[in-house]
């Protein structure tokens, strides 16, 4: 990072150097993967436990085999950041999901209004549900469970669904307490080819 570049957080952000082996390990494996290192592995770095269980709960819901796609995870993660106002997950998860889903449109008409976005109505089934974690947790009832059922959604996808916006929720505060900012290359993903 430039002198000039904006602080990818408000809180003191450690060095690769300065974090825990493991910690190390895999920051430098997702680097080789994606050929950069998405910030928030840096900003939750300061807290190495914090970090391990953040990535251990994310891993459990989002690499998972199941009903839902992992494309369909995204979409959970995308919508519900929007409306938790949340600048990194939206341009972050917007990426992923641009490329899970094969498509460049979708993550931004997921982010702005997914009533409108390009879904079936199952997708939008699983969104209403996931906004209602997100925003209204104490609102959900017996009608929320019977809205999925009807689109084929068990108790495991229902919980899925929950967990996965319940853990973002938690998710799009860090980030916006932290200022955290999103890498520049996160913008581009599932947009124009891979060179």
């Amino acid at each position: 990072m430039s002198d000039n570049a904006p602080a990818i957080s408000r809180f003191p952000v450690p060095a690769l150097d300065d974090v825990p082996e493991d910690i190390r390990a895999r920051i430098l494996a997702v680097q080789e993967k994606s050929g950069f290192v998405p910030n928030v592995f840096l900003v939750l770095a300061r807290r190495p436990d914090e970090f391990r269980a953040f990535f251990a709960y994310h891993d459990a819901l989002m690499e998972k085999e199941g009903s839902l796609t992992k494309a369909e995870r995204e979409m959970i993660v995308v919508a519900t950041s929007g409306a938790n106002q949340c600048q990194y997950c939206v341009v972050a998860h917007g990426a992923i999901l641009r490329i899970r889903a094969r498509n460049p449109l979708l993550a931004d008409q997921v982010a702005v209004n997914y009533r409108k976005a390009d879904i079936t109505p199952r997708q939008k089934s699983m969104l209403d549900f996931a906004m209602k974690v997100s925003r209204h947790a104490g609102e959900i009832g017996e009608a929320d469970f019977a809205a999925l059922r009807a689109h084929g959604f068990d108790d495991e996808d229902i919980w899925d669904i929950g967990a996965i916006s319940a853990f973002f929720a938690l998710s799009n505060r860090m980030a916006n307490l932290t200022s955290m900012r999103p890498n520049d290359e996160f913008y581009l993903l599932g947009r124009v080819p891979r060179k």
